[in-house]
């Protein structure tokens, strides 16, 4: 098995699908599922190649979720290895992907023949959605896929999606739940002016402040036993011309919500509208709804994971919501139980990422113990 993992994961690593670049990997999934009986169906919409595949037509349906496009690597000239020449290093695999998740595709890949080899006649289906556009705008990839498969009402009844969410030991943190994410972009109007006149200007910097200082401070909710509390961060803010004796006629600025599932996206507009309308400036605000809160906090799902990281590693697992978001907060509102089980995320999205390979034959163990767990 460790073999296989190592073999295909290089494999997938050296294909250089950087957003939305699929580069020829889910074909190699395909070709890889469609011998262990499963049927491929490609969804192409616009620049995003996704696939959904599937063996068996009956309940539960288990699906495998992920992506196989990943971030620019950066200055190629920086990094130990070429990043898209998969490298084995004193026991560890280097590569864009190798943690962010091109390492979990391959154990999903070989964990699922494992256990189909050894349950020909297993309960239920095993699907795999995979998407090429995670990485980047998210727009074409797995929220399309998912629009399609509920106009026909294929449903999920268990999802792992294979995001790194491991900290220190493969399968030490698994993810049941995600934040919610809400973005404001804001524009602040102004009068350009001379710094000598300000009386003939109107700075949008200094009309802005005590606003922005407000909702810094504003206390939005207490979090609960799953969720931390709601979080407000500026993220860019940009004024001026340039020169030094010119007050700005604009100020432009970019903010998120990371919220609990103690508020929702509308409460949070609500108030933000409020503290803005106090202060004596002009504005125009577009929100961008990135996804709801969820969590998945019992279950079968959660319960065959824990089971089979103690089985594999011995450890406990660490239940989280921590982290970014991921493709799994399209597929919760579905009504699936969705959990995100991977590699170590240590390096991900960093020069010289990379994997232990030993972790890499663990996870495709655990992966298996918990089709074991569900459809044997």
């Amino acid at each position: 098995m460790s073999c296989e993992v190592l073999a295909l994961t290089e494999e997938l690593i050296n294909r250089q699908s950087v957003t939305p670049e699929d580069a020829g990997c889910q074909q190699l999934m395909a070709e890889y599922l469609a011998p262990l009986g499963f049927e491929i169906e490609t969804m192409v919409f616009e620049d995003t190649t996704n696939m959904w595949a599937r063996k068996g037509k009956g309940d539960p349906v288990f699906c495998f979720a992920g992506h196989t496009d990943v971030v620019p690597s950066g200055p190629a000239e920086k990094w130990t290895f070429p990043p898209f020449e998969a490298t084995q290093h004193e026991g560890q695999l280097y590569g864009r992907g190798a943690a962010d998740m091109k390492g979990s595709l391959a154990a999903m890949l070989v964990a699922t023949k494992a256990f189909v080899t050894k349950h020909p006649e297993h309960t239920g289906s095993i699907a795999f959605l995979i998407t090429s556009d995670e990485e980047g705008p998210f727009i074409n990839g797995t929220t399309r896929v998912i629009d399609t498969l509920e106009a026909r009402n294929e449903k999920m009844t268990w999802c792992l999606v294979g995001e790194p969410s491991s900290t220190t030991l493969v399968g030490d943190v698994v993810k049941n739940g995600r934040r919610g994410s809400l973005t404001g972009d804001i524009v602040i109007k102004g009068v350009q002016g001379h710094v000598a006149y300000p009386h003939l200007a109107k700075n949008p910097i200094h009309a802005s402040a005590p606003a922005f200082a407000e909702l810094a401070q504003t206390h939005w909710d207490s979090g609960n036993a799953s969720f931390p509390p709601t979080s407000f961060q500026v993220s860019n803010i940009n004024s001026g011309t340039g020169a030094g004796n010119v007050i700005p006629g604009d100020l432009t600025a970019c903010f998120n919500f990371r919220f609990s599932t103690e508020v929702t996206d509308k409460q949070l507009i609500e108030r933000v509208i409020s503290i803005l309308d106090k202060y004596d400036f002009d504005y125009e605000i577009d929100w961008t709804f990135n996804g709801q809160p969820f969590l998945t906090d019992s279950g079968k799902l959660v319960e065959a994971t824990q089971d089979a990281i103690k089985d594999v590693t011995g450890r406990q697992t660490e239940l989280s919501t921590a982290g970014g978001t991921s493709d799994g907060r399209f597929i919760a509102p579905t009504g699936a139980q969705v959990i995100e089980l991977g590699p170590v995320n240590a390096t991900i999205h960093k020069i010289d990422e990379n994997v232990n390979i030993k972790d890499l034959a663990e996870l495709a163990k655990i992966y298996q113990g918990i089709l074991q767990r569900l459809l044997a």
